[in-house]
């Protein structure tokens, strides 16, 4: 499964129309804690956060997660969708919860898998 399934299978908006979606998904990281994020992602993870800055792209890069999903209707700031745009990381956006979204990214890798 690559990005770009997870985008229409789950309804989620593309906020960097420039990302690559066609990066493998080999799973989900739920968190919100940048240091246990850094310490615990895990390569070709989508990454289910509140946060909105340029410091979770730098986290993206360093671990090689596949996207970012904002959850809750979060917002990326310009600075984080600057970074994005430089690491060519998708920055997505659902309106749902991180309960309600990781469990609906986990039946679908567990699908496909």
């Amino acid at each position: 499964m690559v990005v770009n399934d997870i985008v229409k299978k789950l309804n989620l908006k593309v906020f960097n129309k420039n990302a690559d979606l066609n990066l493998e998904v080999k799973g989900g990281f739920v968190g919100d804690l940048l240091s246990h994020v850094m310490g615990n992602s895990d390569e070709g993870q989508v990454w289910l956060t509140v946060q909105t800055h340029k410091n979770v792209l730098a986290i993206a890069s360093l671990n090689d997660l596949s996207a970012i999903v904002l959850i809750d209707n979060q917002q990326p700031d310009s600075k984080m969708l600057e970074a994005a745009e430089e690491e060519g990381i998708p920055v997505l956006g659902s309106d749902k919860s991180a309960f309600h979204l990781g469990g609906e990214l986990f039946g679908l890798l567990e699908i496909s898998s």
